[in-house]
This record gives C-alpha cells, sequence and structure tokens, in this order.
C-alpha cells in the first residue's frame, strides 16, 4: 500500500516543483496524447527518454520511481504474455504445437511495457510526485472554471478531490494497522489460494469502510463548524500567476509530439500497424 504513487507527494527543490500547476496538467494530457503517437522503435525510445529526463528534472530518487511501479507490475507482465503468444506477423521465431511466437508480438510487447511504464513515470513526475494535492485541485479548479458559466459545480469537485488526495495516505495507514491488528489475532493473508486470500480481506474492508465514514463525519462537522457553504465569495491565499519560464516546458512537449508524429511518418525500424 505505502509503495502506491498516486498521491504521494515528494517535497524537493527541481523545475519540476516550481513549474505552476496548471501548466502541469496540461503537460499531463500532452504527455499522455504523446504516448499514444508513437508507433515504431526511435519513437518509443524518445518517449523513454523523455521519461528519464523528466525523472532527472524532478530530482525523484530512482528507487522511489521503481517503487511507484511495483504495484502495476503484474499487469506489465501480464499484457507483455498476451503481446507475445497472441500476437501473429509474417516473422516467426519459435514454433513449437500450439505455441508461435513472432517477432511483432516481441516488439508489441516491448512497446507496450514503455507505454504504460512511461505513462506512470510521466504523471506521476508531472502531478503527484511534485505537485502537492491542494495546487493540484486549485488548479484544476481554475482550468475548469469557465464550466461555472454553465452552473457546473467546479469547486465542489475540486474541493472532493482534494479530500480525496488528502486521505490517500491515511487510509493507508489505516489499512495497515488493521491488517497488523488481524496477523496478531493468526490471520493469514498470504497462503492459501486465490478465493481463500479474497476472502481473508473481508476482515479488512469492514472495519476499513467503517473508518472510512467516520472520519467522512467528522470531517463535515469539522465544516460546517467553521462555516464552509461552497466556493461562493472565498478568495484564496495564493494567487497563481504564470510566468515565462512555464510555457518552455509546454514547448518542448509540444515539439516532443511533433517529433513523434515526424516519426511515425519517416517509419524507422519496425512500425506497429
Amino acid at each position: 500500500m505505502k509503495s502506491i504513487a498516486f498521491g504521494q507527494y515528494y517535497p524537493a527543490d527541481s523545475i519540476l516543483h516550481r513549474l505552476d500547476p496548471r501548466i502541469k496538467v496540461i503537460l499531463t494530457v500532452l504527455y499522455i496524447v504523446c504516448s499514444f503517437l508513437c508507433k515504431n522503435i526511435i519513437s518509443f525510445a524518445l518517449l523513454l527518454a523523455s521519461a528519464l529526463l523528466l525523472i532527472a528534472a524532478g530530482k525523484i530518487p530512482l528507487k522511489v520511481i521503481l517503487r511507484g511501479l511495483r504495484p502495476v507490475l503484474i499487469i506489465l507482465i501480464f499484457t507483455a504474455f498476451l503481446n507475445i503468444f497472441w500476437t501473429k506477423g509474417e516473422t516467426l521465431l519459435f514454433g513449437w504445437r500450439f505455441i508461435k511466437i513472432y517477432a511483432e508480438g516481441l516488439y508489441a510487447a516491448a512497446f507496450i511495457l514503455v507505454r504504460i511504464a512511461t505513462l506512470i513515470i510521466g504523471t506521476g513526475m508531472l502531478l503527484t510526485y511534485t505537485t502537492t494535492p491542494i495546487a493540484l485541485t486549485d488548479a484544476l479548479e481554475d482550468l475548469l472554471s469557465p464550466l461555472k458559466k454553465l452552473h457546473v459545480p467546479v469547486h465542489s469537485f475540486a474541493m472532493m478531490m482534494t479530500i480525496a488526495l488528502r486521505f490517500i495516505p491515511t487510509l493507508t495507514e489505516e489499512t495497515d494497522k488493521i491488517m497488523t491488528a488481524q496477523k496478531a489475532r493468526g490471520a493469514d493473508f498470504s497462503e492459501g489460494s486465490l478465493v481463500k486470500r479474497a476472502k481473508a480481506l473481508i476482515p479488512i474492508l469492514i472495519p476499513l469502510v467503517v473508518s472510512a465514514f467516520n472520519r467522512a463525519e467528522d470531517l463535515a462537522i469539522a465544516m460546517e463548524c467553521r462555516c464552509y457553504h461552497g466556493g461562493e465569495g472565498r478568495t484564496r491565499m495564493t494567487v497563481r500567476r504564470l510566468r515565462f519560464v512555464d510555457f518552455i516546458p509546454l514547448a518542448l512537449v509540444l515539439l516532443l509530439g511533433a517529433s513523434l508524429i515526424l516519426l511515425n511518418i519517416l517509419g524507422f525500424g519496425y512500425t506497429m500497424r
């Protein structure tokens, strides 16, 4: 649970930490689009290089990044396995009875691994690792502010996201405490079949849900005692202003996207269909 990257802010003094959060939200969306533009070896190599550059720019230890990838390791292995054995092609590398491995399957497996890994690293470096939950939700509220003219409760959505991100570490710690208490009473979560281990999680989920509802009720009472009535008429302690340096990463990501499109047109190396 502690290795989950989503919602875990890593304090540091880096270029990414000092960027305006509104720009980082836009950069994240553009980076996700760039990851799906890749179709050949050179473009995926460029995407991987950009992820490594983000790690260096954010000054986040590599072990922290790898720990964040650990929860999706099973998904990475499973998707790679499916692509290796189920992707057909023209170049047969290995064949035995119904098992056939093509070169195209290996390329597809490598591409999907790089795509998923860079997606997690890119979104983590641009958002969760380098942006506090409050700054992130303030940025989303600013970007969605035009929807207020359509009577969309933008501030309420931003407040809900702030609370959700704020309580991720709290619920993680609460889960660890419940699991430790259950283990002290003889519970075993690591042995037995998959169904048995799933049933063993029920004594964890019930007190965790009860604890979450109790915390939600306490928070609601605390907000009412402080006379919170939504975002109408509220001001902010920090007024954010865009600087020229904030647009430089935006130009670099746009340049990355244009380069990926050009590489797809030129078709260097193996290209996905």
